[in-house]
């Protein structure tokens, strides 16, 4: 089956050469037959018209022998046609195979160079993707550790000490087994949003949708996950729909929004910033706290264990949930990035406002 669809191709290939090289003899002589019929006999012109002609051919043809072969007719119409010895048709023929055969080698150099830039972008690629599938793993490993441990922690001291515990610290147990139970709930909302995208090809299908509603709707569900939490919101007047895929970009929005109230060390409002470019809306969720590390800024979104190289368990669960932010946004053909500001730090995110955009040819 195979070699039968090779020699399809290969015909198909051929019959569109000899059409091409039919196509590119017939109309340079036509035309200029024309022009001497109408400026007189002027062999400089018609071969800078053959010359076109061969340039098109060498640009299309599947191999170098269909314009040799066009050149020998060529010649031999201007030998036919014009006053000119045999020593200038046997050049003008040589001329004419040098300019194919340079052209033909070029654009085979140049096909064979593209692909072998794509072929590396796509080993990148797969080796990028490879890279962030073993820190995304390592994420969740740890990520789901942590919440696991603490419900087996507390049942076992309820358990093992119900008589002794008082109500108070029977109250604290459960409540510490809800919280790392939403904080479970959490994680596999983020695992649920990240397989929405398909692990071949990351991108997804958007729709266009307001902001607006969008920032209201992270919202919502923010303050019934954190009911203290305090968020400010600016956006622009304008309407702003935009293409996305809108749990995808509400999950974003609400990992940024926890790591912003969990991680900051502030009880100070986040700020949600909209703003709109040209080609693009940016988002910014800043916060007001203690910053970023430096050493943590150029890999955050790595999925890096950052608790288990630093002590604090101020960051504890950021990796995973920003692993997945930036998927998400890389899936929307946008960019993300973390940094830190005089009074605290910030993540800022971009989508495109176009599809074509988005889907870039």
């Amino acid at each position: 089956m195979l070699k039968k669809l090779q020699f399809l191709r290969q015909r198909n290939q051929c019959i569109y050469s000899v059409l091409i090289s039919l196509l590119c003899t017939a109309v340079p002589m036509g035309a200029a037959a024309l022009y001497s019929r109408l400026a007189g006999p002027d062999p400089a012109n018609i071969t800078v018209l053959f010359v076109f002609s061969l340039i098109v051919l060498s640009c299309s043809a599947t191999n170098y022998l269909y314009g040799i072969l066009c050149s020998l007719l060529d010649v031999l119409w201007l030998g036919l046609t014009q006053d000119i010895s045999l020593c200038r048709l046997l050049v003008t023929f040589v001329g004419f195979a040098v300019i194919t055969v340079f052209i033909h080698t070029l654009m085979e150099r140049s096909a064979s160079q593209a692909s072998l830039i794509t072929e590396r972008e796509k080993q990148l690629t797969e080796a990028d993707m490879e890279k962030t599938r073993a820190n995304l793993l390592r994420a969740i490993s740890h990520d789901l550790r942590t919440p696991l441990s603490g419900i087996l922690g507390n049942c076992l001291i309820f358990l093992e000490n119900q008589p002794l515990l008082s109500e108070q610290e029977k109250r604290l147990l459960v409540v510490n087994v809800q919280q790392s139970s939403h904080w479970l709930i959490n994680m596999v909302e983020n695992l649920l949003s990240i397989t929405r995208i398909r692990e071949e090809r990351p991108t997804i299908t958007t729709n266009d949708e307001l902001v607006e509603e969008v920032i209201s709707e992270s919202l919502q569900k923010m303050e019934k996950r954190h009911p203290d939490c305090a968020v400010r919101v600016k956006i622009p007047e304008e309407i702003l729909l935009i293409p996305m895929d809108v749990v995808l970009i509400e999950q974003v929005i609400l990992n940024l929004l926890e790591n912003a109230v969990l991680h900051s060390g502030s009880s100070e409002p986040v700020d949600i910033i909209v703003e709109s470019e040209p080609r693009q809306v940016t988002f910014t969720v800043r916060d007001y706290g203690n910053g970023i590390p430096e050493d943590r800024l150029n890999c955050l979104f790595d999925g890096t264990d950052y608790s288990a190289v630093h002590a604090p368990d101020a960051y504890k669960g950021m990796g995973i949930g920003l692993v997945i932010c930036k998927t998400i946004i890389t899936a929307h053909q946008g960019t993300i990035l973390g940094r830190n500001h005089e009074h605290g730090a910030e993540f800022v995110f971009t989508l495109p406002k176009s599809r074509d955009q988005e889907n870039p040819s």
